[in-house]
């Protein structure tokens, strides 16, 4: 598995992809700047990923991989995990952008004639935990609408790509974005920090229990793929 997750990382993985890993992240330091859209760009590492310029399926990345002496449940392993990679190292930069950003975002709202201007619409900063948990969860649930998709033939990039970015984008906007201005959900920007641990520990729980579905049905998928 770890000599698998390593070719993931440096023959499948185009460099364009750790690019907008790494720069995506801080757009969480434009002031006013909707939080939970950020998130929605580690998907655009997906179709990069798994097709990609002469990488990927233009070079047969997936039937190569399969006539190796590997699983092919193990081939599908190391992707989730390479994924998984990708999303957790663009919320770590996020994350350690995120007191530069609350800095920047406090300092630009002071000094405007009109701070209200430069209030972060939906979840703000005071709940970025909550945010993050809410998030993974989405994440979670992107991979449980691409990989199947994408397994079941080997070579369905758009129609993955496509539904899980409006699938993922509907999510986010709902939940960080939405959410707050329900009426009696207005305390979610201003929830007690205990608690927002307490729902991001649920959140890794989630998504570690989602991702176990994504295994088995992306894999299963995968098996029946004549090459």
């Amino acid at each position: 598995m770890k000599a698998l997750v390593y070719k993931e990382l440096k023959l499948a993985m185009h460099p364009i992809c750790y690019v907008f890993i790494i720069l995506f992240p801080f757009m969480i330091l434009i002031p006013s700047y909707p939080l939970g859209i950020g998130f929605i760009y580690v998907l655009t590492c997906y179709p990069i990923l798994f097709l990609g310029a002469n990488k990927g399926q233009q070079s047969n990345d997936l039937l190569y991989s399969t006539l190796l002496p590997v699983r092919k449940k193990d081939i599908v392993l190391a992707r989730i995990v390479t994924v998984i990679l990708m999303q957790s190292a663009f919320i770590f930069i996020m994350s350690a952008l995120y007191p530069l950003a609350r800095f920047i975002n406090t300092s630009v709202a002071q000094s405007a004639d009109n701070p209200n201007e430069f209030v972060v619409p939906g979840l703000g900063f005071d709940s970025y935990v909550l945010l993050l948990a809410i998030a993974i969860i989405g994440y979670a649930i992107a991979d449980l609408i691409f990989f199947p998709i994408y397994y079941k033939k080997g070579k369905s990039i758009v129609m993955s790509t496509l539904f899980t970015i409006l699938g993922f984008v509907a999510y986010i906007s709902a939940f960080t974005i939405g959410l707050p201005f329900v009426p009696g959900l207005k305390f979610l920007n201003n929830l007690y920090i205990g608690i927002q641990f307490g729902v991001l520990a649920g959140a890794l729980l989630t998504s570690f229990a989602l991702h176990l579905v994504v295994y088995k049905v992306s894999s299963k998928r995968l098996e029946k793929v004549d090459f």
